[in-house]
């Protein structure tokens, strides 16, 4: 019964997220298209609630699929630093002052788009050399390149004028203020392609939890299965994050979530990870259009509020296994 009525109310949240807002919407007045409340909802509210869900559901999925790839509970994207690498590229597209560059794809998107590849690629490269405790490594590794690109992102802001860097600070924030339905359909796509993608491996990534060993004995190529997905997720993550700005922490709090409500094996939570990824950020986003300040609050806040005290958590309660 609990578990009918958390999703219940997840579900009731996403269907009331379009109405919430600044400017108070009522369902009759979506009758008339042509009015101001249907074009703020149908090009506005709407395009951010699945927007919104669509990015919650690449953090989640890519997090849950980290932490299984290296049996670390920390590993996500955003440890890893390609969140960060993304957010670097990014803004070396905003100093440089590039606009649209080719078939309506702007610069900053197609920047931070290769700064997440790039950054995919490095770590990649460098885990060939470790030797010993390798996922504890990497996300060592994910860490030193998170403060390497930090630090020149200081750089690209001490560079940059008052404009760039208002640009350059307000995208490191994370947003979803997105107008029209081009990038939740993107978005959307990559999302499905993610889930597709750990679906279709949902089985051997069930082997790989446990070791990878047993996943070798059972014929599983575990180098090129890793290659493939840490590939795709890094796609789907490229893109949104050159879209959306970082937004962290998702994938670190929403796959414990759905472990504890649902103790199964991991290829028994994707669909599950996958929903509740979406419904949480969808939730993020409802507090942020109900804080009212001055100017919106940056998803990014939001979600690092909540995730940064859940991360101590699991450092501390990871010590005391």
């Amino acid at each position: 019964m609990s578990r009918f009525f958390i999703w219940f109310s997840l579900v009731a949240l996403f269907v009331t997220a379009p109405f919430i807002g600044s400017a108070s919407l009522h369902v009759s007045d979506l009758i008339d298209l042509d009015s101001l409340s249907a074009r703020i909802f149908f090009e506005l509210r709407l395009p951010r609630v699945f927007f919104a869900f669509f990015a919650g559901v690449i953090l989640a999925l890519s997090g849950l699929l980290f932490q299984t790839l290296f049996r670390n509970a920390l590993m996500t994207p955003y440890t890893l630093g390609i969140s960060s690498g993304a957010v670097l590229g990014a803004g070396l597209a905003i100093k440089l002052g590039l606009g649209t560059l080719a078939f309506g794809i702007g610069a900053v998107s197609l920047f931070g788009f290769m700064g997440a590849m790039l950054t995919i690629v490095a770590l990649i490269t460098l885990a060939r050399y470790i030797k010993h405790e390798q996922s504890n490594s990497l996300l060592l590794l994910g860490i030193a390149l998170s403060l390497f690109y930090t630090s020149c992102l200081m750089i690209l802001f001490y560079l940059g004028d008052a404009m760039q860097n208002d640009m350059l600070l307000r995208f490191t924030m994370g947003s979803l203020s997105v107008i029209g339905w081009q990038n939740p359909l993107l978005v959307g796509l990559a999302s499905f392609v993610l889930l597709i993608f750990i679906f279709i491996y949902r089985f051997e990534l069930q082997l790989i939890s446990i070791s990878d060993e047993s996943a070798r004995l059972k014929g599983v190529d575990t180098q090129k299965l890793t290659l493939i997905l840490l590939g795709v997720s890094s796609f789907s993550i490229g893109v949104l994050v050159s879209m959306s700005g970082p937004i962290g922490f998702v994938g670190l709090i929403v796959p414990h979530i759905v472990s504890k409500i649902y103790p199964s094996s991991v290829n028994k939570r994707i669909v599950k990870t996958a929903l509740l990824g979406g419904f949480f950020l969808v939730f993020c986003d409802m507090l942020v259009r109900l804080i009212v300040t001055q100017s919106e609050l940056p998803i990014g806040i939001i979600t690092a509020l909540i995730g940064g005290p859940f991360f101590i958590y699991l450092i501390i309660n990871k010590g005391r296994v």
